[in-house]
C-alpha cells in the first residue's frame, strides 16, 4: 500500500531533507524531545520548527486553501515514518498542527482559520490544550471552569483550573473547554474556546514529574479574558468540537509515534546485545512479543486510516489508546530489565534514554484516558453494550 506514486515521492523528499537539515547545530537534538524528554532544548526545538515552516514541511495533510498540499494519507504516513526514522526531534508545534488546525479548518470560522493558520505553518505560534480539571480528567464530561461574556458581549471570561497541560510554559495560546451555562452538567453547555496565555489572568504552575522534568502543568483561569469572536462553533457546540479535535488525535501522526516506539525497542535490543541480556531467553521472548505488538499496532493504524476529516472515529479507533498505552508501558519494563540492576542509579546526575522511558511510560495507561475508561468507551460507544450507571455528579 505504502508503494502509492506520491508517497514514495515525498517519502525520499523528506528524507533527503532530514539528512541536509538535521545537521550542525540542530545536531544535538536528533532523537531528542521524546516521551519524558519533552523539555529538552525547547528553544532550539522551536527554532526547528521554524525551519520545517520555512521549508514547506508543516501543515502538508492541510487542503492547498489553507497553505498545505493536500496531502493525502498514505504521504502523512510516509512522511511521519521518515521524520521519526531519520531521529527527528520531538515535534513543538505537534499540537497546533496536528489538534489546532484540523478541527478550525472543520469547524472555525473564515476570520478563524485567517487569523490562526498562518502562525502554526510557520512554525511561530505554539498551542496547548485545556481539557482536563483535578476532578474532570478521564470524566472530561465533568469539567466546572467557567466561560461567561461581558454585558457588552465583546470578551469571555474564564475562571476555574486545568491540569496536565502539556507544554503550557512553551506556548502562546491554549485551547479550552469550559462551561458556559450556569446549571448545566455533562456535556451540555459547553464552548470551545481560543484563549491567549500572555495574559495577567492567566497563571501556569508546572509540575515537577518523576523524570525530573516538568512537561506537564497546572493553568489557572482568575478572569481571563480572550474576545468574544475565539469561539469554535457555536454556544453549546463545546463537547462535540472538543471530541472531534480528539477524533484528529489518532490520526496518521500516530504512525510517526509507533516509529518512535521502534526507536525505543531498538535501543533496547541494542544495549541487550551489549550487555548480554540478548543471552536470556526470557529477554529474547519479550523483546519478540514487543516487536510482534509493535506490528500489530502499525497494521491496526493502518486499517483504521480513512478519509473522515470532521474527527470522526470509527469503531476501530476506539482500542488504539488501550494497545499503545498498555504496550508502552510494557516495554519501559523490558527496557529496566535489560539494562540490569545499574537501572536504579543515574550517571552524572542524569537519567539515560530507557530510564525516562521507563519513568515515563508509567502514566500511559492514565493520561488521556485510564485503561478502565478506555475499556468502558469502547464498551458502550463501539460495541454499544448498555451504559455502566453513573451517579449524579457532586456540584
Amino acid at each position: 500500500m505504502l508503494d502509492d506514486p506520491k508517497a514514495v515521492a515525498l517519502r525520499r523528499d523528506i528524507g533527503g531533507w532530514m539528512k541536509e537539515n538535521l545537521t550542525g547545530r540542530f545536531e544535538e537534538i536528533k532523537w531528542r524531545g521524546g516521551p519524558g524528554d519533552e523539555d529538552a532544548f525547547p528553544e532550539l526545538r522551536k527554532d526547528w520548527e521554524r525551519h520545517m515552516g520555512e521549508a514547506g514541511w508543516i501543515g502538508i495533510a492541510w487542503p492547498e486553501e489553507h497553505g498545505g498540499r493536500g496531502a493525502g494519507l498514505l504521504e502523512q504516513v510516509a512522511f511521519n515514518e521518515e521524520y521519526a526514522r531519520h531521529g527527528g526531534p520531538g515535534r513543538s508545534g505537534h499540537i497546533g498542527e496536528t489538534l489546532v488546525a484540523p478541527t478550525l479548518i472543520a469547524f472555525g470560522s473564515p476570520e478563524q482559520q485567517r487569523q490562526f493558520l498562518p502562525g502554526i505553518k510557520a512554525g511561530e505560534i505554539f498551542w496547548c490544550q485545556g481539557y482536563s480539571e483535578p476532578n474532570a480528567g478521564s470524566d472530561l464530561a465533568n469539567v466546572k471552569t467557567k466561560a461567561r461574556l461581558t454585558e457588552d458581549g465583546a470578551e469571555w471570561i474564564l475562571n476555574g483550573q486545568k491540569i496536565w497541560t502539556s507544554n503550557a510554559t512553551e506556548s502562546d495560546w491554549c485551547f479550552v473547554l469550559a462551561r458556559s451555562e450556569e446549571g448545566s452538567v455533562g456535556r451540555n453547555g459547553l464552548v470551545y474556546l481560543l484563549v491567549p496565555l500572555d495574559q495577567s489572568g492567566v497563571e501556569i504552575r508546572p509540575i515537577i514529574q518523576i523524570t525530573g522534568t516538568s512537561e506537564f502543568n497546572e493553568t489557572f483561569f482568575d478572569n481571563a479574558r480572550t474576545d468574544a469572536s475565539n469561539i469554535v462553533g457555536a454556544v453549546g457546540d463545546g463537547w462535540k468540537v472538543a471530541m472531534a479535535t480528539l477524533g484528529f488525535e489518532r490520526g496518521a501522526s500516530t504512525l510517526g509515534q509507533q516509529l518512535l516506539f521502534r526507536n525505543e525497542l531498538d535501543e533496547i535490543i541494542r544495549r541487550a546485545r551489549a550487555n548480554g541480556a540478548a543471552s536470556d531467553p526470557l529477554i529474547r521472548q519479550r523483546i519478540a512479543k514487543a516487536y510482534a505488538g509493535l506490528e500489530i499496532m502499525r497494521f491496526h493504524a493502518m486499517r483504521m486510516l480513512s478519509d473522515h476529516d470532521d474527527g470522526h472515529l470509527s469503531n476501530e479507533a476506539y482500542v488504539s489508546k488501550l494497545f499503545w498505552a498498555s504496550w508502552h508501558r510494557d516495554l519501559g519494563e523490558l527496557a529496566m530489565d535489560v539494562v540490569g540492576p545499574i537501572a536504579e542509579t543515574k550517571e552524572n546526575g542524569e537519567f539515560d534514554r530507557l530510564q525516562r522511558l521507563f519513568l515515563f511510560s508509567r502514566a500511559d495507561t492514565i493520561y488521556g484516558g485510564t485503561n478502565q475508561i478506555q475499556r468502558n468507551i469502547i464498551a458502550e460507544r463501539a460495541l454499544g453494550m448498555p451504559k455502566e450507571p453513573r451517579g449524579n455528579a457532586p456540584s
